[in-house]
């Protein structure tokens, strides 16, 4: 209890520091990630894997140079029910392979937790202010929501995803297809339908789909360069 109440409070000293004029770049990303219980301890590993070999991964930082400016603004957060929320990895300017190896390296020795519930709602809610303290000018902003359930706790997610769009922040999603429990109540109706109908949100807003953990490092890969690259597509890629 102490360790979580040390690493929240360095999370929320983070989003307390004011944000600094600095460098443009083209987009500015939270990736929002579910550490819930339903993510065992393998499947967390998978889930930082793929995020690692991600960001790091040529195609991917062909993208980011592809872009006007050629950079982005990452940060890195994990969730799980609406008590839980974590700044892991603050704002990071990405701009060439150094940037984006010692990134993935950062990730790697981060500590992890897992805990109970599945709050897309506090993500939602959390990221907004990560993203209102992106010390980037961007003319475009988005948060990425991966998870494997539906949100079970805190408030209402369509009312948490109003607020960010109305922002003008896009909200993107990578349901995970998990057949593992989710210690909740079941979806109505399947996962990535859920995220279609009540998460995702905003001009442009799309998801990819992971049909396992095992798929999720090139599920991650995929929507990374569609989402840097501004690249349309179909809701469901």
């Amino acid at each position: 209890m102490q360790r979580r109440s040390l690493l929240a409070a360095a999370g929320a000293a983070a989003l307390a520091r004011p944000a600094r004029a600095n460098e443009p770049v083209d987009v500015v990303l939270v990736l929002a990630v579910d550490v819930s219980r339903s993510i065992d301890p393998d499947e967390a590993r998978l889930q930082r894997e793929g995020y690692r070999s991600a960001v790091a991964d040529p195609l991917v930082l062909e993208a980011i140079r592809g872009g006007m400016l050629g950079a982005i603004g990452l940060a890195y957060v994990e969730w799980a029910g609406g008590e839980y929320q974590r700044l892991v990895l603050p704002w990071t300017r990405i701009a060439a392979p150094a940037d984006a190896i010692a990134w993935a390296d950062r990730l790697a020795e981060a500590p992890r937790a897992s805990l109970s519930w599945t709050s897309i709602s506090g993500a939602l809610d959390f990221s907004r202010q990560v993203m209102a303290a992106a010390p980037f000018e961007a003319t475009r902003r988005v948060i990425d929501v991966s998870g494997d359930g539906v949100n079970n706790s805190g408030g209402p997610v369509e009312a948490a995803r109003d607020r960010v769009v109305a922002e003008g922040i896009v909200i993107n999603g990578l349901p995970i297809i998990n057949d593992r429990p989710t210690f909740g109540r079941m979806p109505s109706v399947p996962l990535d339908e859920y995220f279609q109908q009540n998460v995702i949100g905003g001009a442009g807003a799309f998801m990819v789909v992971a049909e396992t953990f095992e798929s999720f490092g090139n599920a991650v890969k995929r929507k990374l360069i569609r989402e840097i690259a501004a690249l349309p597509g179909p809701v469901r890629a």
